[in-house]
């Protein structure tokens, strides 16, 4: 099962960097693709599958979204007081930070999909929904604290609002819920729509995640990549594994939440660190050797 749940996601990955390597894809295609994917593609995809179910079927499981709740916000704060104690530098604070306890959505929903099906993708995406403000909000945080700027708290405030409102995944979410709560699923004709607009989405959103990866400055920042890959590879699941227990998760959603620990970084943190004045070669390091190291993390997930 470990294989032929990991090897698909892995083949478009390695697809995505060889056609980039051969100059058959290009900076212009990414940026066109990673728009297309996030505006529309992507949220269409959560929309219909979280807004398709009945309502029953995304009833609220607080214990599950409590237990990731906690495990990120205990790794938000050991990676800050990681960067208090072994005094990483402000330029770079904000990046290590975001490496630690961000996740990749697309990598996400193709794994669960692959191994949960479609009741797995609703649970992802309601918790997508309510953890990705949170997660906005200490990266805004952190970055703007270390930013060497001077910003108060209204500011404060006002960039996380906007990272909150204009973020599709959060209103498609958000959106698919309130469908379901008071529509009952879809029609024929309308259905059919998203379903064959979503079949690309998840290939193309591999493709271009491949198309980005690049190791070329891991030689110069392995050490704090590699230690941001720590706290997200290994601490947060073994944090993520103990709360799941302590608020009694079990099922798809204890499943959900062990897959959703063990994703790598968030390719966003790179957008996020380069607008708020933090180190974008620490970024790019810690998302290749993250996204490389997690294939070894969601394999112990996948046999657990």
């Amino acid at each position: 099962m470990v294989l032929n749940s990991l090897f698909p996601v892995l083949a478009l990955l390695l697809t995505g960097r060889i056609l980039k390597h051969f100059n058959l894809t290009n900076e212009v295609f990414l940026k066109t693709s990673d728009r297309l994917i996030y505006y529309i593609f992507f949220p269409t995809l959560l929309f219909w599958k979280i807004g398709g179910a009945a309502a029953h079927d995304i009833a609220a499981d607080w214990g599950f979204y409590t237990a990731a709740l906690c495990a990120v916000l205990t790794i938000y704060l050991l990676s800050s007081l990681y960067v208090r104690l072994f005094h990483v530098s402000d330029y770079q604070a904000g990046a290590f930070s975001q490496s630690c306890y961000r996740f990749n959505t697309y990598i996400g929903v193709a794994i669960i999909l692959t191994v949960l099906g479609e009741e797995g993708v609703r649970q992802f995406g309601v918790l997508i929904g309510l953890i990705i403000p949170i997660i906005n909000a200490l990266a805004v945080s952190t970055l703007t604290w270390f930013s060497g700027k001077h910003f108060g708290f209204r500011e404060r405030s006002r960039l996380t609002a906007r990272a909150l409102v204009s973020n599709p995944l959060i209103l498609a979410c958000l959106s698919g819920i309130t469908y379901a709560r008071f529509m009952n699923g879809f029609p024929t004709f309308i259905n059919n729509a998203p379903r064959l607009a979503t079949l690309i989405t998840l290939p193309l959103a591999l493709l271009s995640i491949g198309g980005v990866l690049t190791f070329a400055n891991l030689k110069y920042h392995l050490r704090l990549a590699l230690i941001a890959s720590i706290f997200k590879l290994l601490l947060l699941p073994v944090s993520g594994y103990f709360f799941l227990k302590l608020f009694g998760v079990s099922g798809i959603a204890f499943k959900v939440g062990i897959i959703f620990f063990t994703l790598p970084t968030s390719t966003a943190l790179y957008v996020l660190s380069s607008q708020l004045n933090s180190d974008t070669e620490l970024a790019s390091a810690s998302i290749a050797l993250s996204t490389f190291l997690s294939f070894f993390s969601l394999s112990v997930a996948l046999l657990l």
